[in-house]
C-alpha cells in the first residue's frame, strides 16, 4: 500500500532533484524521497539499537561492535 503525500521544499532543492532525475541518477522526485527516508529509517533503527546496547552495559560478545558502532558515522543508500 502506498499513500500520496504532498511535500513543500525549498527551490534550490527542487532544483537539486530534478537535477538528479534528468540526469538520470535517480529515477524520479518520489524515488529520491523514498529512498531518503528509507535511509533515515535505516539511521535512526541503527542509533536506536546502539543505544540499547549502550544502555545494558557490557556484554563481552558485543563490546567490540559497541564500541565501533557507537563512533561510526552510518553513510547508507
Amino acid at each position: 500500500m502506498t499513500t500520496q503525500i504532498a511535500v513543500r521544499l525549498p527551490d534550490d532543492l527542487v532544483v537539486f532533484v530534478d537535477e538528479l532525475v534528468a540526469s538520470g541518477q535517480i529515477a524520479s522526485r518520489a524515488d529520491l524521497v523514498r529512498k531518503a527516508l528509507r535511509r533515515e529509517q535505516r539511521r535512526v533503527l541503527a542509533e536506536r539499537d546502539v543505544e540499547k546496547l549502550l544502555r545494558h552495559g557490557d556484554d563481552s560478545e558485543l563490546a567490540d561492535f559497541v564500541s565501533r558502532a557507537a563512533t561510526t558515522a552510518l553513510d547508507i543508500d
